[in-house]
């Protein structure tokens, strides 16, 4: 099984939901969600299945779940 990588950095608690690519494989991602109960990891993951076109289901956080910057897995390769 193949995984690619993506770095994101998120602001939560903003007033839009948005991602822009920063580089390759590098997303910044805006979300209204609070970082409250998982809620804001979400809808990154949410959000980042739409621009890729997968499902989030597909997409883990395996580096920063409690901080602004993390990495994120694409189960399956892209």
């Amino acid at each position: 099984m193949t995984a690619t990588l993506f770095r994101v950095k998120v602001r939560a608690g903003d007033k839009r939901d948005l991602i822009v690519s920063t580089g390759p494989n590098a997303f910044a991602v805006w979300v209204r969600a609070k970082p409250e109960q998982g809620r804001a990891n979400q809808s990154v993951l949410a959000l980042l299945g739409r621009r890729l076109g997968v499902d989030p289901k597909r997409l883990r956080i395996i580096k920063g779940s409690n901080a602004p910057s993390k990495i994120v897995t694409l189960l399956g390769g892209a």
